[in-house]
C-alpha cells in the first residue's frame, strides 16, 4: 500500500469516526443543544466568511476594460492580419 492509499484510508476512517461521534453528541449526550448550536454557528460562519471573501475580491479587483477598447484592438489586429496576408501573397 502506498502513501496515497494509506492517507485515503485514514481520511475515510477519520470521517466515519467523526460521524459516529457527532451522532453520539447530538442524540445520546447531555451536550446535544450545545453541539447543535456550535454546528450551526460553524456552518453559517463558514458560509459568511466565503461571502466576505467574495465581496473583498470584488471590491479590490480593478474594473475590466470597456468593450469599446476591445473592439478597437480587434479591428486593428484584423487590419494587421489582412496586410500581412496581402504581403505573403506578393
Amino acid at each position: 500500500m502506498n502513501k496515497d492509499q494509506a492517507l485515503g484510508w485514514a481520511v475515510l476512517l477519520g470521517s466515519v469516526a467523526g460521524v459516529v461521534l457527532y451522532f453520539y453528541l447530538v442524540f445520546m449526550s447531555a451536550w446535544a443543544v450545545l453541539t447543535i448550536q456550535v454546528s450551526a454557528f460553524l456552518a453559517l460562519g463558514s458560509v459568511l466568511v466565503i461571502v466576505a471573501w467574495i465581496g473583498y475580491t470584488i471590491a479590490t479587483t480593478p474594473p475590466p476594460e470597456p468593450f469599446e477598447d476591445f473592439d478597437e484592438e480587434l479591428s486593428e489586429d484584423e487590419e494587421e492580419g489582412e496586410s500581412e496576408a496581402e504581403d505573403e501573397k506578393v
